[in-house]
């Protein structure tokens, strides 16, 4: 968990549930772009991002120490971490 590979792929997991939970914010409710509260999507969103990171955080000590990803990948066959 204390790796740059850690986090960064933690940062790029949260990062990409900001953009879901913003995109499904705006597509439920079904309101134009120009009519949507930016401030209450970034707020969603923003939580959204937390709740990944903490998450992240949970499952490190289950999987591989340098990845936030309960799944451990087989050391075994090379061509299977492609």
């Amino acid at each position: 968990m204390w790796t740059n590979t850690f986090w960064k792929q933690a940062l790029e997991r949260a990062l990409k549930t900001f953009a879901q939970a913003a995109l499904a914010l705006l597509a439920g409710d079904g309101i134009g772009v120009l009519d949507v509260n930016w401030g209450d999507v970034a707020s969603v969103g923003a939580l959204a991002a937390v709740a990944s990171i903490l998450t992240s955080v949970v499952s490190a000590p289950a999987g591989e120490s340098d990845s936030p990803s309960l799944v451990e990948l087989p050391t075994s066959d090379p061509a299977s971490r492609r």
